[in-house]
Formats: C-alpha cells, sequence, structure tokens
C-alpha cells in the first residue's frame, strides 16, 4: 500500500478527521487515447520527442495540430498536465524548423511560467537530432529567449535580430514591445503565430487590459503585413470559445475533449468540527489545515498549500516550522512580491524533491513545472470552482494516485459548499467574464495605440465601429492627448502612455519594501498602491518568509515602506470606513420588498485604524487610530433598497434594529456628568483625557431600553478611552438586520460570478445617498469602471436572494455566526432573525417569526 493510501486509510478510521469530511468524490484513473504523429512532422523532431519518451500523441494534441495546421485560431481547454504545451509547440517548431523567415510570440501571465517554458524548449532542442539538425542550416537555428521585465539590457537587442521564440508576458508586450515596435520589425514581419496560454486568467480587468494589448498587437502586425495565427490554452472554464473569441477577436476552433493518461484522484472536503454550537464556531481554518498539512509532512508526502491570502500563507508556514525543527529547511512560502531569484529557487527545490510543502497563493496555480506533487490542500475554498480545480491539478501529474483536499472556512460560501457539496461536483465551471470597450481601459488602451502609430480617420479599433472610435480619438484630441491633421490622429504629448497603464491594477504604483540591517536597506519585495494602506501602514505587522516585521514608516511620496524585524506575539488588522454616493443609475427594477439598481457610483474609503490580535487565541489587545488620505474609486455597483412597506412591517414585528441611536438632548450633558464623576479618565485602563474627549459607553446597549431616559442613566454610562471603547463594543456589538443581509450576500455573489471574494466591496446603510435616504445593501465592483459584475448581479437578485436564504436558513447556529448572516459581539447580538425577516421578504414570503 502507497504512503498516500495509508495515510488515507487512517483519516478515514480517526473521527477527529473521518468524522468531518462532508464529501470524497474519487475520480478514476483513465487510460490514454494515442494516435500517431502526423506524416508532415519533421523526422528529426519526431525522433527527439520520442528521445524524450513521447512516441505518440493524445488524440486530443492532434486535433489541435490539425486545426493550426489549416489555418485556424485554436483554443485547447484540457485539465492540468494534459500535454497542452506540446500541442502548440510540436506545429510550431515543425514550421519554424523549416520556414526560416516564421516566428512565434508566445505570452504568458507569469514570468515564472515565461522560464519554465523555455527550459522545456532548449531541453527539446538540444537534444542530439535537433542539435545536428539545425547546426546543418544555422538560418533554422530557434534560438528560443525571454523578453521580460528581467532580460539583462544588454541581451535585448540579440533576442530582437537573432530568437524566434519570443518568451515574455503581456505586461511587457504592452510597455516594452509594441510602443518601440519598430526596433522589432524584423520580428514582426515574420510573425506567424501567437500563443496566449492560461487564458482563464485573462479575466476581469487584467483580461480586459489584455484584450486590448493584442487588438494593437494584431493592429502592429498588420502595419508589417502579417496576420499570425493565435493558440489558445486554458484550464476547464465555462465559456471557452466566448472568451478566447473576446480575447482574439476571431473565430475559433475549440477543444475539449481529454484523451491524457492520469491516475485516480480523490478530492475530500473537509468542514472544520463545531466547537461552540451556540455560537455556531467552527474550530479554526488555519489551526486545522495545519494539522491535516503535518499528518502529509510526517508521511512524508509532497504536498502544496494554497492559502487564499499572503498572510495566510506566511501563518500556515511559521506556525509547521515551528512544530518541527527538522521541516524548516524542507518547507516554504512562496506568494506575490517575493524576487525572482528566490522564486526560482523554491521552483528548483520542488523539482528535485529537496522542497517537501510549499505554501503558495495562486501564485503557484498555473501551470509552472514543480515536479510530481501527490497531494494539494486548499485552505479555504479558491472563490471559483474552475479555481479549485486549478489548484487541484497541481497534484497528481503522473499516473501515481493523489490528494487534492478542500478544508472549508467559517464563510457563508465556503458554509454553503460544505452542506451542499453536490453543487460543486455537479457545477460547470464559471464563466469568465471581461470588458475591452470598459471606458477607462479603452480610452487608455488608445492613448498607447496612438502612440505607436497615427488612426486615420473612419479607422477601427478591433471590433470597436468606426464611429466610436473616432468619437474617442476626437475626446482624446480634446484632452490635448491627439492633435488630428488632415486624416490622422497624432500623438501629441512627451509623456510615454504605456508606462502609465498597468494590466493588473487600477494604478501602474507599486511601493518597495525594505528591511533595515544596521546602516544597509535590503529590498524584501513590494505591494501594490491598492493594498500598501491596509496592509503596511505604520504600526502594521508584515510577515515575510515566517520571519515577522514592524512597519516603521510608509512613506506615499517615496513609494517606500520601512520595515524592521520584530519579535511579536499579535499580528495587525486594518479598520477602514467607506462612503458611497450615486453619480448615474442605469437601470432599476421593483423586486419583492425592494426596489434593486445597478449605477455608477463613487466609494471613498479610508483606512481609520487597526486592531492588534494575539496569535492562536485571536484575542484583542489593542486598538490604534490612524491618519492615512483617503482613497476615490469610480466604479459600478449593485444595490437593494427596501421599501417602506418592508421596513414598517419589520420593525412591527420587532425585526428592525437599523435606525440610528437618537439619544435625545440632554445626551451633551449626560456625557460631560459622566467625564466629571469618573474623573475624566478611562475606568479600563486609567489613562487620563489630554486634548481628547474620553468616549462615553453605554454598559447595557442603548438598543436594547425601552427608553433613550432609561438607557442614559448615570449608572448605565462608563467612560472609557478610543482604545478601551473599541474593545469593549466589540464584545457587546448588536448586529443590525440589514448588516447581516449585507454579509451573506456579498459573500454569496462570488458563486455567482468568476471572481475573488475581494474583488467586490460590500457597504450597508440604513439612510443611503444611493435611495434618497432609505435603507440599503450595495455591492459593488473594486474596478474602476466596473467590468459588469453589478450588471450581472442585476440580473440574478433573484438566485442571491433564494441561495442566501437557503444558507441562513438550514444553518444551526442560534443567533448568527461566521458561516452566515455573520457574528454578533462576543456578549451582544446577532441579526439571524431580522435578516432571514429580511430574506424572507425579498423572497415575497410573509415573515413566521
Amino acid at each position: 500500500m502507497s504512503k498516500l493510501s495509508t495515510l488515507l486509510s487512517r483519516w478515514r478510521a480517526d473521527p477527529t478527521i473521518g468524522g468531518n469530511i462532508v464529501a470524497w468524490k474519487t475520480i478514476p484513473a483513465q487510460n490514454a487515447d494515442y494516435v500517431p504523429y502526423p506524416e508532415y512532422i519533421l523526422p528529426q523532431l519526431k525522433k527527439a520527442l520520442e528521445e524524450n519518451g513521447i512516441t505518440a500523441l493524445y488524440r486530443h494534441q492532434a486535433e489541435a495540430i490539425s486545426a493550426l495546421a489549416t489555418g485556424q485560431q485554436v483554443a485547447i481547454v484540457t485539465s492540468t498536465a494534459s500535454g497542452k504545451t506540446l500541442a502548440y509547440n510540436l506545429p510550431i517548431l515543425n514550421n519554424l524548423l523549416q520556414n526560416n523567415e516564421a516566428r512565434a510570440l508566445y505570452l504568458f501571465p507569469t514570468k515564472a511560467l515565461a522560464q519554465d517554458q523555455l527550459a522545456g524548449l532548449k531541453s527539446l532542442l538540444s537534444t542530439p537530432a535537433l542539435s545536428a539538425y539545425q547546426r546543418s542550416s544555422p538560418s533554422i537555428s530557434i534560438s528560443p529567449a525571454t523578453y521580460d521585465g528581467d532580460t539583462a539590457p544588454s541581451a535585448r537587442m540579440t533576442i530582437r535580430s537573432n530568437s524566434r521564440i519570443v518568451i515574455s508576458n503581456p505586461d511587457m508586450l504592452h510597455a516594452g514591445m509594441l510602443p518601440h515596435h519598430t526596433r522589432w520589425e524584423a520580428f514582426f514581419s515574420s510573425l506567424h503565430y501567437v500563443v496566449i496560454d492560461e487564458m482563464h486568467t485573462y479575466r476581469g480587468v487584467f483580461g480586459s487590459q489584455v484584450a486590448n494589448v493584442l487588438r494593437r498587437l494584431k493592429r502592429i502586425a498588420a502595419f508589417y503585413g502579417r496576420k499570425p495565427q493565435f493558440m489558445l490554452t486554458s484550464a476547464t472554464i465555462g465559456n471557452p470559445t466566448e472568451l478566447a473569441e473576446t480575447l482574439i477577436e476571431e473565430p475559433v476552433i475549440t477543444i475539449t475533449t481529454d484523451s491524457a493518461a492520469r491516475g485516480p484522484k480523490h478530492f475530500v472536503v473537509y468542514n472544520p468540527p463545531i466547537i461552540d454550537p451556540e455560537l455556531g464556531l467552527r474550530a479554526g481554518l488555519l489551526p486545522e489545515t495545519q494539522r491535516l498539512a503535518s499528518d502529509l509532512l510526517t508521511a512524508n508526502i509532497q504536498t502544496i498549500i494554497f492559502g487564499r491570502t499572503r498572510q495566510a500563507v506566511e501563518l500556515l508556514r511559521r506556525n509547521l516550522s515551528q512544530m518541527e525543527l527538522a521541516w524548516v529547511a524542507r518547507i516554504r512560502a512562496y506568494r506575490s512580491g517575493y524576487l525572482p531569484a528566490q522564486r526560482r529557487e523554491i521552483e528548483a527545490g520542488l523539482r528535485s524533491g529537496d522542497i517537501m510543502a510549499v505554501f503558495a497563493t495562486t501564485a503557484l496555480e498555473l501551470g509552472i513545472d514543480i515536479g510530481q506533487l501527490q497531494a494539494a490542500v486548499l485552505a479555504g475554498y479558491p472563490g471559483t470552482v474552475a479555481g479549485s480545480w486549478q489548484q487541484a491539478g497541481r497534484s497528481g501529474r503522473g499516473i501515481e494516485p493523489s490528494l487534492a483536499i478542500l478544508v472549508t472556512s467559517a464563510s457563508p460560501l465556503d458554509q454553503f459548499l460544505a452542506k451542499f457539496p453536490e453543487f460543486f461536483f455537479s457545477q460547470s465551471p464559471e464563466h469568465a467574464r471581461l470588458s475591452p470597450d470598459n471606458l477607462l481601459i479603452l480610452l487608455h488602451q488608445l492613448k498607447c495605440a496612438a502612440f505607436e502609430l497615427p488612426f486615420s480617420d473612419g479607422e477601427t479599433f478591433g471590433r470597436l465601429p468606426p464611429t466610436e472610435t473616432t468619437a474617442f480619438l476626437d475626446y482624446l484630441q480634446e484632452t490635448g492627448a491627439l492633435h488630428k491633421t488632415r486624416d490622422k490622429y497624432y500623438w501629441m504629448q512627451d509623456q510615454y502612455p504605456a508606462a502609465e497603464v498597468s494590466l493588473r491594477s487600477a494604478s501602474a504604483v507599486r511601493y518597495s519594501l525594505q528591511r533595515l540591517d544596521g546602516d544597509q536597506a535590503v529590498s524584501l519585495g513590494e505591494v501594490d498602491e491598492a493594498s500598501v494602506n491596509w496592509m503596511v501602514h505604520p504600526g502594521a505587522i508584515y510577515l515575510h518568509q515566517g520571519e515577522t516585521y514592524f512597519v516603521e514608516d510608509l512613506n506615499h511620496e517615496r513609494q517606500l515602506v520601512t520595515l524592521a524585524p520584530i519579535v511579536a506575539d499579535y499580528f495587525t488588522r486594518s479598520r477602514q470606513e467607506s462612503e458611497v454616493v450615486p453619480v448615474e443609475i442605469l437601470a432599476t427594477n421593483a423586486v419583492p420588498g425592494a426596489e434593486i439598481a445597478h449605477g455608477e457610483i463613487k466609494v471613498t474609503s479610508q483606512v481609520v485604524g487597526f486592531e492588534k490580535i494575539r496569535w492562536g487565541t485571536n484575542e484583542l489587545l489593542d486598538y490604534q487610530e490612524l491618519d492615512l488620505p483617503t482613497t476615490e474609486l469610480h466604479t459600478t455597483g449593485f444595490w437593494i433598497t427596501l421599501n417602506k412597506e418592508t421596513v414598517e412591517q419589520l420593525r412591527a414585528a420587532g425585526l428592525w434594529t437599523n435606525d440610528p441611536n437618537d439619544y435625545g438632548p440632554e445626551w451633551s450633558r449626560q456625557r460631560v456628568l459622566a467625564r466629571e464623576r469618573d474623573q475624566f479618565a478611562c475606568q479600563v485602563c486609567g489613562l487620563i483625557e489630554q486634548q481628547k474627549a474620553h468616549h462615553v459607553h453605554h454598559i447595557e446597549p442603548f438598543r436594547t431600553f425601552s427608553s433613550r431616559q432609561e438607557a442614559n442613566r448615570l449608572e448605565n454610562l462608563v467612560t472609557l478611552c478610543l482604545t478601551c471603547h473599541h474593545r469593549v463594543e466589540s464584545r457587546v456589538r448588536i448586529r443590525s438586520g440589514l448588516a447581516g443581509l449585507a454579509y451573506i450576500t456579498g459573500h454569496m455573489a462570488p458563486l455567482f460570478l468568476m471572481c475573488d471574494r475581494r474583488d467586490l466591496g460590500v457597504h450597508h446603510d440604513p439612510q443611503s445617498p444611493l435611495a434618497a435616504g432609505e435603507p440599503t445593501v450595495i455591492i459593488y465592483e473594486r474596478v474602476p469602471g466596473g467590468i459588469g459584475f453589478s450588471a450581472r448581479l442585476f440580473e440574478i437578485h433573484s438566485d442571491l436572494i433564494r441561495n442566501a436564504y437557503q444558507l441562513a436558513n438550514e444553518c444551526t447556529c442560534q443567533d448568527g455566526c461566521p458561516a452566515c448572516v455573520g457574528p454578533g459581539g462576543e456578549d451582544g447580538s446577532g441579526s439571524k432573525r431580522e435578516t432571514l425577516g429580511m430574506l424572507e421578504k425579498l423572497r415575497g414570503e410573509i415573515s413566521e417569526v
């Protein structure tokens, strides 16, 4: 019996593990369906593949090669490790080795994938058969090379001149190749093929930007007389043809039948046990993941553990390192922000087996060659069915048995899947959404395109009609970016537009992270502008490779974060406040109990403070205020506004606690009296008031009293400093039904959108400016201008409400918990009854509560 089989048998028999497994699906092994090589394949190339043990093709590879040979655009969508790389390498190499003019461009979403591809190509081309063939005719030498931000300047001219397969990424194509296309004239004038690998990653903002970069690429290629063929690959996704055709704006032949050999895979869903039935609290996601990962490490099973956040990755690595000293050298964390040399070292260690476990974010989700891992542990639902299978596919790349285990968190989305796992296993993967014609994205990309080549009057941009293209160009002329002379629009500004446009985020600005080492500053990595205020604000604890750092300074002018090593028994969590106001309402609709709408909004946010939380116990140790600049986001949102009839019915049933507290005209005097009685000192920590008045807190919550006079009695008031007040409020907080509705709908929305929970923001307001002061829940896109999620939520409102109600109604907690409508305070009350009442109204039912 194998090590994995032995461990799985032990887990099944252990009630503390097997008793928490809510689903166990075994995907059977599959035999390969082979076909011979096409006759037109170069004998030397065929021999080189045979030298590498590849004596025949999988049927899906042969179908893709055949379609490409007939001049079609091809998308191949099969499972991880099914040979998609060979499906494009074989026909492209076959052509390039016989046509010394032809060239190819390979685009990968990450540098790591590009490096991995280069290593594979060099290995194949260096086989005796192909080495001899290239020496016999030097003009057909391929000389593949990567061209990205890590490429030495001294090597770039040689690559432009000699490399016939250039391996890059969309960012470099956007900022380094297309704007300087005259240097690439020989390459673009001979460009026969463009490969777009992992196309399912090109969704949302990134995908919308990349679709426009491909418009620019096709425009440049046409200028040099070429119309390249496209080959796209993807993991399983619900709309591969639609996605491929949106990206390249060409008809595509899609191949989805997977004929590769694979071993059996066990896919397990593990739901941590409930440790407090009344509050519905479960054992923590990270401790339970750590427990399972330690079993795998003890059994010497090479494993990848995916965390949803950078902090989770670092915490898991840190905790496991402390469990067993011998593991320290054999486990690593891997995430965005690491320097290239660190990443390459980790990848090599996984392939060699020197590293037994790696803790990763989505940075290792894609098809980098990291060896034959036997197990993949997903610490929390990745946010999409497709993403889950992609991560699960990192284990079991051979024909040996493998394991994927999803450890569910307490979030409503995870708990929905734990309660209804058949939804996960039967659901076809989600549809990827992108919007190339998003106004902000399009304007930025048109600037880049105009810098590269002047636009002619009546010219199109991709599928954008001539009239719309002209309208945008006229607008850019009005702003001074372009100047029209006769029938052409020319770029007129000094700056280089592509340098100001980031494909992956709203801003191209990156902040450098530097560790102080005596008088020297050592670079640890970087963080994007959107994350800097909440992740590395002054006083924050930052984790890197299991080490703890204190943020000493955040310098916005220099885009610099200064860190210092620290031994700390706590971590930090920022607190943010937001305001949402309307810009333009695009559509409204009356639904049971409410009115729904979607449109353009402005979200103003500010990180106002942070909590210090003790490791392990999650005890709130301290709260500190921050004075950081506000940020503004112009985006789109979807909102639900409860109508007056619904509010009155809920209020009459005792299910409405969302009205603002009215402390009455005597409140100012009562506050002064309470502070005087307490000698202007915090009654918890003793801190004396300084320049700013202390807070006055209701010992029994204000909302539990029938009159404000009773609530405001001096004996029910106590003086507290800001920090102690924040700590006390977190224990006795009364959660409102509107907050519960926002919590559960915001967590459930990604179930219907191919997006991460962090792609959406959620806000609730009892007196919302979006709806003339009426109570409203808003789900908005964390993307400037939005990409269509809000409109989609408007369309599927009833599905969202139905599933949210099903989850809340079937949750066994008494008054709200992290798995449904969110927790109340430790000594306060939750919002389950109120939220269920609202959901029933929104479903068109009469509340029986």
